[in-house]
């Protein structure tokens, strides 16, 4: 069974195409971030029009890449929810057209639950069941992962997101637009004894996450300089700084996943969304699954970040489980705000 996959809930417009027997044949992306920079975040209009531009040739390339013909298309699969109301638009008539077109069924699938099991797209793939890190710039979960749509939440976080934490602390420190890859890069060159900043929740008998305190620890130390403001901060302190946030913040996330292992008895950890591409958050996990034997998996780096093929694969493991949600109904709706936990099991 060959199933496109179409992924548009923010900024990245992305097709794929994933066979139930070869595996991933093609995929192809396009990130808005170029355009999005110069407003310092994502522009919702602007996305939305992006995804209207995009999709089409991007559907090309994929089928090219992959050498098949739209007609060799057995289902779609298109990202429901949750997202940006527009941008999800976007892809679900895109998807809904298409599968009218062809004749062929379509599939809303949950952008988390891609998210979840795109670690299984890699070489080294878990086996259920696992406790999954769903970590993004808007969102920090923790789940026990038993099998496809079988997802039980363990905690998340009660503000910001760990990724909207990176984001907001790097543009206090001066760093543009995306922030996460900026400060984690800038933290390299910082001194972890220079600043020690809070680790929220570290010690809660839970696992829930709390990061907006994190962040305005970082705005009273940039405010506590004597030149108030960062333009005129030395490049060293800014790095200084950006070490002290992301030791902070990887201590809070590394804990929480060790916690819920034992908790649980479980022996496999899943990193998944975009801050699982951190370097330092990887050093770390992969420290403590040494000293305290489990295994930690990550998807490709090219699978951290939103993209086609997560949501074709979540949809061709759904549609091999159940091969009654192979609908051919066309009429769309979209879903912005979509707990995971009201998603139906497979």
């Amino acid at each position: 069974m060959i199933v496109l996959g179409v992924e548009s809930s923010c900024d990245e417009t992305g097709l794929a195409l994933y066979d139930t027997e070869r595996g991933l044949l093609s995929h192809a992306l396009h990130s808005q971030v170029a355009m999005h920079e110069e407003y310092g975040g994502v522009v919702p209009e602007l996305a939305s029009r992006d995804h209207i531009r995009r999709a089409l040739p991007l559907l090309e390339q994929t089928l090219d890449q992959a050498g098949i013909a739209k007609a060799d298309i057995d289902a779609i699969a298109y990202t429901q929810g949750p997202g940006l109301a527009g941008a999800l638009l976007v892809g679900s008539s895109v998807a809904c057209s298409l599968g009218l077109a062809l004749d062929k069924p379509v599939l809303g699938v949950h952008h988390l639950e891609g998210h979840l099991l795109s670690p299984l797209l890699a070489s080294e793939r878990p086996d259920f069941p696992f406790i999954a890190l769903l970590v993004s710039g808007g969102h920090t979960q923790l789940m026990r992962v038993d099998g496809v749509g079988r997802y039980t939440l363990l905690g998340e976080t009660l503000d910001d997101a760990a990724g909207e934490a990176f984001d907001k602390s790097a543009k206090l420190l001066g760093l543009g637009y995306p922030g996460g890859p900026a400060i984690s890069r800038l933290a390299e060159f910082g001194d972890p004894t220079a600043y020690t900043l809070p680790r929220p929740m570290l010690h809660s008998k839970d696992f829930n996450f709390s990061f907006s305190g994190l962040k305005t620890a970082v705005l009273t130390v940039v405010k506590n300089h004597d030149e108030k403001v960062i333009a005129n901060i030395c490049e060293q302190d800014k790095a200084n700084i950006a070490r002290g946030f992301v030791d902070a913040i990887v201590d809070v996330l590394v804990a929480k996943c060790v916690n819920a292992l034992r908790h649980t008895g479980l022996k496999r950890l899943v990193i998944a969304g975009g801050v699982g591409a951190n370097k330092q958050l990887r050093e770390a996990l992969n420290a403590a699954a040494s000293k305290r034997k489990f295994r930690v998996f990550y998807p490709e780096l090219e699978f951290c970040t939103d993209n086609g093929a997560m949501i074709a694969f979540a949809g061709a493991m759904r549609l091999e489980k159940n091969p009654a949600l192979a609908v051919r109904d066309y009429a769309f709706n979209v879903r912005p705000r979509w707990p995971l936990d009201e998603l139906e099991a497979a």
